[in-house]
């Protein structure tokens, strides 16, 4: 197999399902992204998925390093990598790891995108 450069990778091309603000952040599934711009929905626009990006952040306290997920449901970042029990687990996405320490009161955290 052969491979030809495409591109740096920092920020992808996404075709938005739905329409997506500039700073939300998007699933994709096994990591998230961060919109670029204001996507409407079936267009396609820019995603980051390289950077670090400030964060609303789940309670509790976050040490640099510490590995974090996205809460698609809260919206928030959590160190939790699953809820609930085996019959309802859910499985919150890998975001990346903390750039900076985050006291339990800080509303949110520094996130290095998984990349």
């Amino acid at each position: 197999m052969t491979a030809k450069y495409w591109q740096k990778g920092e920020v992808l091309d996404y075709k938005a399902s739905a329409a997506v603000k500039n700073g939300e952040v998007v699933s994709l599934g096994t990591r998230i992204g961060v919109a670029g711009e204001d996507i409407a929905a079936g267009e396609t626009g820019h995603l980051h998925v390289v950077g670090v990006f400030e964060m609303e952040k789940a309670a509790g306290a976050m040490t640099m390093g510490a590995a974090v997920y996205y809460d698609e449901t809260a919206k928030k970042i959590t160190t939790v990598a699953s809820t609930g029990e085996s019959s309802s687990k859910v499985n919150n996405i890998p975001a990346g790891y903390a750039a900076a320490p985050a006291a339990s009161a800080d509303e949110t955290v520094l996130v290095k995108l998984l990349g």
